[in-house]
């Protein structure tokens, strides 16, 4: 079945409201981990990754800061709207445009827009602080143009005057401790307005006993927005149309990548990353078939539209999109979008296992752990519901291998087989 013809609705689970986590733990590194392999569930405890990762392995991190992309705007009546911003207008880079002064134009979603006749809205009264204008409105979201005074930049106003954009379904306003815990211990570039949750588990011992034991780390970006978050509202995927996301991958990281092909395992952390580096894979299939921009842009059926006996390998991917960025003139990294859509039907090419969370029933998320783990999606996510796991964004963690990779056993930790990837 082509992914298009997908109902969501075979994609569902009873999720009770008390298995939500509403709260971080106390201690990043406290939470569980449920490890499938080859079918087999073991349940562990989060700080135990670092002994149960293939000593060859490679970890792929999403090194996204989440900003305070939430704003609680006043109307003139003293009625409150929440914007939640989430791209600037145009192709424009979001970090480029978060350094903006004075003003700028970004799409957003708008609570209770109805009640949005159209007029400036504020902050408080007077001219001080920030002020927004709809400039237009196009399938539910609404173009707006932020303005202040001062000489600040907008993604200091945002920091002083919005706050973290926690998911609706934790039902809480976010705390100072949110700033902090709904951000990871390696956050680095300002711009996405959901977490990496799957990385929200790693503690700084986690990482230095990662480092100690020898397994290397890469990092990239992809800034989470609504593609990653947005609900599946149509039947079927085909009436599902995913957001582009903003990505920047490294020379370096693809580097790495492409020297762990012939040495192990490649593990990314988190639903982002993973979508991130088979994101590079199409771009380098792009290139090798003569269609491909300088930028990455990945649509969400690309995968999707080719004979699969004329794909090129992802060594030769990969390989291909390194030599694109070293003939470019001061290219140090890919950048670009994807919107693309994961779910069962794909054929993974680069990721061979999988560290994430526990995600909402119909959501694109489920779909991409399906297609990664195949039918026993289901079982692993029973034994969670009935092992007390704790679910969604600040919910327990999972290690997954797939069962197509060469890896998926212990004997395959230790003997990489490129051609079969």
């Amino acid at each position: 079945m082509h992914p298009r013809d997908l109902s969501i609705h075979d994609f569902t689970y009873a999720l009770p409201e008390d298995r939500i986590a509403k709260q971080p733990l106390a201690e990043r590194d406290a939470s569980r981990l449920l490890v499938c392999r080859n079918d087999r569930i073991s349940d562990h405890a989060f700080r135990e990754l670092p002994d149960l990762l293939p000593d060859n392995a490679l970890l792929v991190l999403n090194d996204t800061r989440v900003v305070h992309a939430r704003i609680h705007f006043k109307r003139t009546t003293g009625a409150v709207l929440e914007c939640m911003v989430l791209s600037p207008e145009g192709d424009r880079r979001i970090e480029e445009a978060l350094q903006d002064t004075h003003s700028t134009r970004w799409w957003c979603m708008v609570g209770n827009a109805k009640r949005w006749k159209g007029e400036e809205l504020y902050l408080s009264e007077g001219e001080a602080g920030l002020r927004a204008v709809r400039i237009d409105h196009v399938n539910g979201e609404h173009l707006i143009e932020f303005r202040w005074n001062d000489g600040s930049t907008f993604v200091e106003q945002l920091e002083h005057s919005g706050t973290v954009p926690l998911p609706p379904y934790m039902r809480r306003a976010a705390t100072a401790a949110d700033d902090v815990r709904y951000n990871t211990v390696f956050a680095d570039r300002g711009g996405s307005v959901a977490a990496p949750t799957a990385s929200l588990h790693f503690s700084r011992d986690v990482m230095d006993r990662i480092t100690a034991k020898g397994i290397p780390t890469t990092r990239l970006t992809l800034h989470v927005g609504a593609g990653t978050f947005l609900p599946v509202k149509s039947g079927t995927m085909d009436g599902h149309a995913m957001h582009a996301e903003q990505v920047r991958v490294p020379l370096q990281a693809v580097e790495q990548l492409i020297g762990q092909m012939d040495h192990g395992p490649i593990i990314p952390v988190g639903t982002t990353a993973l979508r991130t580096i088979e994101s590079l894979y199409w771009h380098g299939v792009r290139i090798l078939t003569g269609s491909a921009k300088e930028q990455l842009d990945v649509d969400q059926w690309e995968p999707y539209g080719y004979p699969k006996t004329e794909l090129p390998d992802p060594l030769s991917a990969l390989q291909a999109v390194r030599d694109q960025l070293r003939d470019g003139e001061g290219q140090d990294a890919l950048i670009g979008t994807t919107r693309l859509l994961i779910a069962p039907g794909y054929r993974f090419r680069v990721a061979d296992a999988l560290v994430t969370n526990f995600h909402q029933p119909e959501s694109t998320l489920l779909l991409l752990v399906a297609a990664f783990l195949g039918p026993s999606w289901r079982a692993v996510y029973d034994h969670a519901l009935a092992n007390d796991y704790r679910f969604l964004s600040y919910g327990d963690g999972s290690l997954f291998f797939r069962k197509d990779s060469e890896y998926s056993t212990e004997r395959g930790d230790h003997e990489p087989h490129n051609d079969q990837r």
